[in-house]
């Protein structure tokens, strides 16, 4: 016959419970930081959270919830890096946006400078080169006639 193992339940006092919701109601706090830096899972304290309003979590938070910097300072780092995080990943979308559109102007450039070549006629030898216009040249580039 199998064994069966019985699952260690944590039970938290109303106290932990309600100081862990007034973490959570902090501005510019996210439940989930709240969560990871008390050790809870996100679930358990949202549904904290509405026990609460409903009334049926009663009592008052620790004692020294004021001097809980510690925590605080935590949760707001976390939010921190979470902003920096989604700053970084927008400007490396918009950098490689970027290298991708003047990959694609040069390209463009490329595919319209062969019917430039046909027209333009390099003479000359070594390093000195002397270009000579036709008359296609001219015409092209607005030169009728002069």
């Amino acid at each position: 016959m199998a064994r069966v193992r019985m699952r260690k339940v944590g039970r938290y006092s109303n106290e932990f419970k309600i100081t862990a919701i007034r973490l959570a109601n902090l501005p510019g706090t996210y439940l989930q930081d709240v969560a990871k830096i008390l050790d809870i899972h996100p679930i358990m304290l949202s549904r904290w959270k509405k026990e609460y309003r409903e009334g049926k979590i009663i009592g008052d938070p620790h004692p020294e919830i004021e001097k809980l910097t510690e925590v605080e300072a935590k949760v707001s780092e976390q939010s921190r890096i979470r902003e920096l995080e989604r700053a970084l990943k927008k400007a490396q979308i918009e950098n490689d946006l970027l290298k991708k559109t003047i990959e694609f102007n040069l390209e463009q450039r490329r595919k319209s400078s062969p019917l430039l070549t046909g027209i333009v006629k390099i003479t000359g030898s070594g390093s000195s080169a002397v270009t000579t216009a036709s008359r296609e040249a001219d015409i092209t580039h607005g030169k009728r006639g002069r």
